[in-house]
């Protein structure tokens, strides 16, 4: 029989859900930096097993804590944009990103001069740069998206173990 010690005892649900958890890792010159790699999922995002999500949902469900998080550091003066990889046209004020299964991406704006923008992505062609842009309205507050994106993921969650849970 092996012996063990009180560190290395885990029930197996521990590990069943140690090793659900996605993977993340992020190293910055400044220490006080934090990103979203070191903060937590929210529970809408852990309550769905990775394996069971489509590269699409995972994709857009991780865009959107990097959104949150680069929001977070903004000011008052500024909204978030994307500038675009590779390319020369410029960036999108990100107004809306949504996913469509099993590996599209989308992500609806406009661009500097206000005209209506929409990006759709592969998820094997993803390459995002976010960017902060003065506000459209200076008098009036910034739009913060990445917010109302994990507001609506936890409420997307409830409603799907909700059904569950009818069912059952």
């Amino acid at each position: 029989m092996p012996t063990h010690t009180s560190d290395e005892i885990r029930t197996t649900a521990e590990a069943h859900e140690e090793a659900a958890l996605p993977q993340a890792r992020v190293v910055h010159a400044d220490p006080e930096t934090c990103t979203a790699e070191q903060k937590p999922l929210p529970n809408a995002m852990v309550r769905k097993p990775v394996e069971e999500k489509s590269a699409a949902e995972w994709a857009y469900e991780r865009l959107i804590l990097y959104i949150q998080n680069f929001e977070e550091q903004l000011d008052s003066e500024h909204e978030i944009a994307m500038g675009f990889a590779g390319s020369d046209t410029g960036v999108m004020r990100i107004e809306g990103i949504g996913f469509f299964d099993p590996d599209i991406v989308t992500f609806y704006g406009s661009d500097e001069t206000g005209t209506k923008t929409q990006l759709i992505q592969h998820v094997t062609q993803l390459n995002v740069m976010l960017r902060a842009l003065p506000k459209q309205a200076p008098m009036a507050p910034p739009a913060r998206i990445g917010f109302r994106l994990v507001a609506d993921l936890e409420q997307e969650r409830d409603v799907e173990e909700a059904e569950g849970d009818a069912k059952a």
